[in-house]
C-alpha cells in the first residue's frame, strides 16, 4: 500500500542506519513520541474520551451497492431538517457514560460527501436528503462497545437510509489533534500473536532502480506505551523517483503488551488510527 502521493512522485529519500549520523536515532525519536503520547492530552483522550474503531456511517448493503455503482454524485438537502439537540449522551456497555455535543443532519450529510459543500451537480447527479430522525447506533471504541448519538438520514433517491454518528469530534477533540503536526507513519497495522508477540505491517519509500534492502523492526517498550518504528540501512540521499513498498515482520517485546497502546515513531500516533478513517481525527465533514 502507498501511504504517501510523496512515495510516488520526485523526492528526496533518506535512508537512515538509526546511528544517529544523520538524525535522531529510533531511540530518541522513540522518547519524543512518547513524550508528545504523555503531555500532549492525547493519552487522556484515548482513555477517558471517544475514540471509534469503526466508520461513523452506516448503510444497508443495497444502498452501499448503489453508491458505488453511481459516479460523481453531489449530496445536497432537498427538505426541511430537525435542529440538533442541545446535547446527548455516550454509554459504554460497562457503565460509563460522557455527555457530548452533537452536530446537525446537514453537517452529518457533508460527511458523507467526498466534494467540498460548494460544489454543485445536475440534478439527477444528486443525492437528496429529504429528512432526517435523531436516533442511537451501536459502535464500537478503544474503551468497548458503545451506544452513541447519531442521525438517521433519509434520500427520496436511495434504496434505505444512513445512519451517520452524531458526536462532533472536533468540540470534544480528538486524538490527533492533541498530537498536532506529525509525519506520515510507517507502521500500518499489527496483529496480537500472542501475549508477547506482534506481527507488524509497514511501508516504506525506495528509489526506482535500487536493489532491495533490509528492514528491520524496532520497538521501545515502556509501563504505558510501546513504540515501533524501522530500521533500514543508510543509502545516501538526493533527488530519486521514489515509490512505495510495503512488508510485515514478528516483533518478540520483553515484557506481555497488555493494555499498553502501540505508537507510531514517526507520527507518534496510535497505530490502530489506520484502521478506520475516523478513529484519531474528526469525521464531522
Amino acid at each position: 500500500m502507498v501511504r504517501s502521493a510523496a512515495m510516488l512522485l520526485a523526492v528526496v529519500l533518506l535512508l537512515s542506519d538509526s546511528s544517529g549520523l544523520l538524525g535522531p536515532t529510533f531511540e530518541e525519536k522513540a522518547t519524543q513520541a512518547v513524550s508528545t503520547w504523555r503531555t500532549s492530552g492525547a493519552a487522556k483522550i484515548w482513555r477517558e474520551g471517544f475514540v471509534p474503531l469503526e466508520d461513523l456511517s452506516a448503510m444497508p448493503r443495497k444502498v452501499r451497492e448503489k453508491i458505488d455503482s453511481d459516479e460523481e454524485y453531489g449530496w445536497v438537502v432537498a427538505g426541511p431538517l430537525p435542529a440538533p439537540p442541545a446535547g446527548a449522551q455516550i454509554r459504554w456497555d460497562d457503565g460509563s457514560t460522557m455527555r457530548v455535543p452533537v452536530i446537525g443532519p446537514r453537517e452529518a450529510l457533508m460527511a458523507l460527501s467526498p466534494w467540498p459543500e460548494e460544489y454543485t451537480f445536475p440534478d439527477d447527479k444528486e443525492y437528496k436528503l429529504t429528512g432526517a430522525r435523531f436516533t442511537t447506533r451501536r459502535l464500537k471504541t478503544v474503551r468497548g462497545m458503545a451506544t452513541v448519538p447519531a442521525w438517521r438520514l433519509y434520500f427520496s433517491n436511495l434504496p434505505g437510509p444512513i445512519d451517520h454518528v452524531a458526536v462532533d469530534q472536533d468540540a470534544i477533540g480528538t486524538v490527533e489533534g492533541a498530537v498536532g503536526d506529525h509525519l506520515p507513519g510507517d507502521v500500518s497495522d499489527f496483529e496480537v500473536l500472542d501475549e508477547r508477540t506482534l506481527l507488524v505491517r509497514y511501508d516504506y519509500g525506495v528509489c526506482v532502480g535500487d536493489e532491495p534492502f533490509d528492514v528491520t523492526l524496532r520497538a521501545s517498550e515502556r509501563p504505558d506505551v510501546v513504540v515501533l518504528g524501522l530500521q533500514m540501512p543508510y543509502r545516501g540521499y538526493g533527488p530519486c523517483a521514489g515509490v512505495g513498498a510495503s512488508g510485515q515482520g514478528v516483533i518478540r517485546l520483553n515484557e506481555p503488551l497488555g493494555d499498553r497502546v502501540v505508537l507510531d515513531e514517526m507520527s507518534r500516533l496510535p497505530v490502530l488510527c489506520h484502521r478506520a478513517q475516523n478513529t484519531c481525527h474528526a469525521g464531522n465533514g
